[in-house]
């Protein structure tokens, strides 16, 4: 999301931003779930929610993540599964969303045959695209790494917190590549 500059008509303070996603990776607390709850705050204030945005394919990207990033906020006062469900499947839309650029698109991706070779590789998720799949690997990996993360931890504060930071990390490396293809060849 941060790959690429924010639309300057939002008012978006990029280090809120960046807030953001530090104290979602820090040990959970009372403390931290207060400052991101400030953070959240701030954000809100932006002129974005006060205004109609009609955004191409980097800018829905963004606005969906901000939209989970305040859905995440929303579950420190009212924690619940449905809630859950709704952040994770917010990210699964957008991977979805993706691959059906990138099939819609004129030109063949760049990354097309490793795409392919992944898929094939891939048991168990026939019919979804490269970037659901990774997606869910991801999310699975997540779903993992947070049981076995103590209470007391942040995903900074173990290796395997971080392992799934890179994974993470990683993956959007790939989106943020695909993004910039899309705007390149004029999708």
């Amino acid at each position: 999301m941060l790959a690429f500059e924010l639309d300057a008509e939002w008012g978006i303070d990029r280090a809120a931003l960046e807030s953001l996603f530090q104290l979602a990776a820090s040990p959970a607390g009372e403390q931290s779930d207060r400052a991101y709850r400030r953070a959240i705050a701030e954000l809100s204030t932006a002129p974005l929610f006060t205004s109609e945005v009609d955004p191409d394919t980097v800018r829905l990207i963004q606005l969906e993540t901000i939209s989970n990033l305040l859905a995440f906020g929303e579950l420190l006062d009212k924690p619940g599964v449905d809630a859950t469900e709704g952040v994770v499947e917010g990210s699964a839309g957008l991977a979805d969303h993706l691959d059906n650029l990138v099939e819609d698109s004129f030109y063949p991706h760049p990354s097309e045959e490793a795409h392919r070779e992944y898929l094939v590789n891939l048991a168990g998720r026939a019919g979804e695209g490269y970037f659901a799949s990774r997606s869910f690997a991801v999310e699975s990996v997540g779903h993992g790494t947070l049981r076995t993360l103590p209470d007391s931890a942040g995903l900074l504060d173990s290796c395997t917190g971080r392992e799934l930071l890179a994974l993470c990390e990683e993956f959007g490396d790939e989106v943020v590549t695909t993004m910039r293809w899309l705007r390149a060849t004029g999708y």
